[in-house]
């Protein structure tokens, strides 16, 4: 099963994910947006965006640095305070993630005019989000000095897999937990051209996070136009 999940699967999803991307842009790369649903409802949305932005995309680079930077990090580890600090940080945005994403499944599933405009793949996208945050916080709280055993393990079997030589054996003896959420991440992967999650690969997602406001004009017939500044 671990050479069909981890040694096979992993290249079915990225070219489904790289074939999907060219498709989507070739027929209609219009649609490469986030169609943001900010006019019909605004308050939730607003406690819910940031802290999972700020949180996921944080947790993301951190990924990033183990995967391309792994003896830095085992070198920042070996310092105990380090290590606690890294831990205790990677936790606490692991927990702004989840608020934040509570935040806005809420909303997509009780807000009607939210709810009419959400698609069947607006609700796999977030179930998969909640699946792979649950288990990163799950593998944080039961499986400690996950940056540790991350670079010694996930690392060495991500390089396998981009160099075409994927070996199942790196992760073969990880726990449940941590193998569903290291599949759930190529599922998650596989999924972006079919979702409104294509804007990621197209948009640097730290713009998001400082990104000026928006100003709103909005014509009246028979009134002055007035100017609106929405959130980001």
């Amino acid at each position: 099963m671990d050479k069909v999940l981890f040694g096979v699967m992993p290249y079915i999803l990225l070219m489904t994910a790289i074939v999907g991307a060219i498709w989507r842009f070739k027929s209609n790369k219009y649609t490469w947006s986030s169609q943001s649903s900010q006019f019909l409802e605004n308050k939730t949305l607003f406690f819910g965006s940031f802290p999972w932005h700020y949180g996921i995309i944080t947790i993301l680079l951190g990924h990033l640095l183990g995967l391309f930077i792994p003896k830095s990090i085992v070198l920042w580890n070996a310092v105990p305070v380090r290590l606690y600090v890294l831990e205790l940080t990677a936790l606490a945005l692991g927990f702004l993630a989840l608020f934040g994403l509570l935040a806005l499944t809420y909303r997509r599933l009780t807000n009607s005019r939210v709810k009419a405009v959400t698609s069947g793949w607006d609700v796999l996208v977030l179930i998969i989000l909640l699946i792979q945050v649950v288990t990163g916080l799950g593998n944080a709280i039961l499986y400690r000095w996950g940056s540790n055993w991350y670079v010694a393990t996930a690392v060495p079997w991500m390089w396998s897999v981009l160099k075409l030589q994927a070996n199942p054996d790196y992760v073969a003896n990880l726990p449940l937990i941590t193998k569903t959420h290291i599949f759930n991440a190529l599922l998650f992967i596989g999924l972006i051209p079919f979702s409104r999650l294509a804007h990621f690969v197209v948009l640097n997602p730290y713009k998001y996070l400082v990104r000026p406001y928006q100003v709103v004009r909005w014509y009246r017939k028979g009134g002055p136009t007035a100017n609106i500044v929405s959130y980001k």
